[in-house]
């Protein structure tokens, strides 16, 4: 990179993220550089001897639910929860909710200190850190857990013993990977916290592991406030959830010395992160709905650990439950793979899948609005655990009335409301994930029609290094070719394009009828992209993307347009030739066949002069129909990370001035 493009990011990076953050992050740079954390966070072969003092945990710190509430809220269900410990029996774990692998839990390569670890490129012996983190998050232990409780087989608490030894071994204080990461450090504190509320009434719990346990979770705690600095340069999840460790470490280890100490900073930051964290209509400062459920998550875990949040807290941690609850699709309990995708589950303590929200949907409406927003069902197991059972004879057979959606989310629902659209229109005051204004997800009886990409790997080679956080995976329109913003990094964009709103059109019933928004991602070049979705009918959806000139430069320059959609990776036909005013596809869901026609506008006297499409049809990198080179990380869809498969990319190209206005048309099987 040029010098002076370097100084002009520079310059932008300090205008766009603050000189707080910043400074905060030189300041943790200055502390590694220098050796400083490597002094402060001593490994085992650096502290001087002495002798293990008794920090025995609490086994009170939850107030665990009776097995036959649960057994009841399963409904039947509870041989899944025994299907998931035994694989965990038979050395097998769920990495990102994806399918069974072999359970590592010793670090490949010889171990150095953790500040070793800062200093390269998110891999370690050619491995993406985050494979080997992931196990190291101990999320294997709830499993365990949670079938012990419900039929005391000793098994499990053998295995729990016997697992976390292992790592602990392997794994010596300070040592290797797995604690470069204050975050990965507090999830697996919190993880060995929860298991001791369970396990500790086990035989194979004996006096010696209750002490070596207790030491386990000090030497874990003792890891974090030296690099809490990093935590509030980032200001996301990663001080939430090592506020959390601290308050956590200081309340099951009250006798410690550093006790009070642990509970007073974790709790200070732990509210500090989540008012500030989360705006006043409830969306969350990492634009991401994993993320958005990850803060759910150790929000419910903080709040069933005993202290009041202040008022404050509780009123952006309804608000946040109001925004994600609007993105539910109520047929399949998933919601849009909006943002970064990391596969994250921190408390997975549940029979319902990976992809399913409803779990932590329902706990965090009942600790948070005070009120269940789903019928009973298996997702009501997550509820109980975080001590917000809810009360039976309160709920209908049906499910209740979400809360009313933030007026900031641009969510529009067909009249007989098996359709609904989200438009992305977001207004920045954080640092983005993804370059995806306008970008629309269409959802049709529980299936996903236009998807979002996700993410897939975060460190790997060229080209999956968080490729798919570019604007053009995503369903929306780009120009030039161009991202929407300006990539500065694997994780960090300048130069942010705002969303506005522009028209909220309301039935008499209170749905959104018409919504149209635009952002300014494209006025380097002249334009603004305007967007307008709406329901024509029962059985269609009009999306109409206008290209406008703004400024008086440019305003002759003939300017090439792209119009992209990610679709499922089903049957399809159309595009025979792939050239012409008006294209045609259609493809084959489950339940029929779904048709999209891209079109300009035209009266008689100009039916000649619309532009001309192109069309392109691409699937997992590889060309399909049409002409044109493909991009490797074009037609993939990424449910979680490190897992991928193939999806259909449909592109429209054309060449004109502007303004300009293209129509996509879905229609919908009766």
């Amino acid at each position: 990179m040029a010098p002076r493009k370097r100084i002009l990011l520079t310059f932008q990076a300090l205008r766009e993220l603050g000189l707080k953050q910043l400074a905060l992050y030189a300041w943790y740079q200055a502390q590694l550089r220098s050796g400083y954390l490597h002094r402060a966070t001593p490994d085992n072969r650096n502290k001087p001897a002495s002798g293990q003092v008794d920090f025995t945990p609490r086994s009170d710190l939850l107030s665990v639910p009776d097995p036959d509430v649960l057994r009841n809220l399963l409904s039947g269900q509870s041989a899944d929860v025994f299907f998931q410990a035994e694989e965990v029996l038979s050395g097998q774990v769920r990495l990102f909710g994806g399918q069974p692998v072999p359970l590592s839990l010793t670090p490949p390569g010889s171990l150095q200190h953790w500040t070793y670890y800062e200093h390269g490129n998110g891999q370690v012996e050619g491995i993406d850190i985050k494979l080997i983190w992931e196990p190291a998050r101990f999320g294997w232990v709830y499993p365990l857990a949670r079938a012990y409780h419900l039929n005391q087989d000793e098994r499990y608490a053998e295995a729990f013993w016997r697992d976390t030894e292992t790592f602990l071994r392997a794994n010596p204080v300070n040592e290797g990977p797995n604690w470069a990461s204050g975050q990965e450090v507090a999830l697996r504190l919190v993880a060995l916290a929860f298991s001791w509320q369970v396990f500790h009434k086990s035989s194979h719990s004996t006096q010696e592991r209750a002490l070596y346990l207790g030491q386990a979770i000090a030497e874990h705690a003792a890891r974090l406030p030296p690099t809490l600095a990093y935590a509030r340069a980032q200001n996301n999840n990663h001080l939430l959830v090592e506020a959390a460790g601290l308050f956590t470490a200081g309340l099951i280890l009250p006798d410690h010395p550093s006790a009070r100490r642990w509970q007073d900073l974790g709790w200070k930051w732990f509210n500090r992160a989540l008012q500030g964290q989360i705006a006043v209509d409830g969306t969350y400062l990492q634009h991401s709905t994993n993320y958005h459920r990850l803060m759910l998550q150790i929000a419910l875990w903080g709040n069933c650990l005993g202290r009041q949040f202040p008022e404050k807290t509780q009123q952006r941690l309804a608000a946040s439950t109001r925004w994600l609850l609007a993105l539910l699709d109520p047929a399949s309990g998933r919601v849009p793979n909006l943002g970064h995708n990391d596969g994250a589950y921190i408390l997975p303590l549940t029979v319902c899948p990976y992809e399913d929200y409803r779990p932590v949907l329902q706990a965090a409406a009942l600790a948070f609005l005070g009120m269940p927003v789903l019928p009973p069902g298996a997702w009501d197991e997550m509820s109980a655990w975080f001590g917000v059972e809810p009360a039976r004879n309160e709920i209908g057979p049906g499910p209740n009335v979400p809360p009313t959606t933030p007026a900031t989310l641009a969510i529009l629902e067909s009249p007989a409301r098996d359709c609904w659209v989200y438009l992305r229109t977001a207004r920045f005051t954080s640092r983005p994930a993804h370059a995806d204004q306008l970008h629309l997800d269409l959802w049709w009886r529980g299936l996903n029609l236009a998807l979002d990409a996700g993410t897939y790997l975060y460190n790997a080679p060229s080209p999956w290094e968080n490729t798919l956080r570019v604007t053009q995976v995503h369903n929306t329109l780009t120009v030039e070719d161009q991202d929407q913003m300006t990539p500065a990094g694997r994780f960090l964009w300048l130069n942010w394009a705002q969303a506005e709103l522009l028209e909220a059109k309301k039935s008499p019933d209170g749905r959104l009828m018409r919504v149209s928004a635009q952002h300014d991602g494209y006025n380097n070049l002249g334009l603004i992209h305007r967007r307008a979705i709406a329901f024509d009918g029962e059985a269609r959806l009009v999306v109409e993307d206008d290209l406008l000139p703004v400024g008086v430069r440019r305003v002759d320059r003939i300017h090439t347009f792209r119009l992209h959609w990610l679709l499922p990776d089903w049957p399809w036909e159309g595009l025979a030739e792939g050239v012409g005013r008006q294209l045609s596809f259609r493809f084959k869901s489950p339940l029929g066949w779904i048709d999209l026609r891209v079109y300009t506008p035209t009266s008689d006297s100009d039916e000649m002069n619309g532009p001309v499409f192109s069309a392109q049809l691409a699937r997992a990198g590889a060309l399909l129909s049409g002409s044109g080179p493909v991009e490797a990380y074009s037609g993939w869809y990424s449910a979680t990370y490190a897992h991928k498969q193939p999806a259909l990319s449909l592109s429209f190209r054309w060449t004109s001035r502007a303004p300009v206005k293209v129509i996509s048309e879905w229609s919908f099987p009766s």
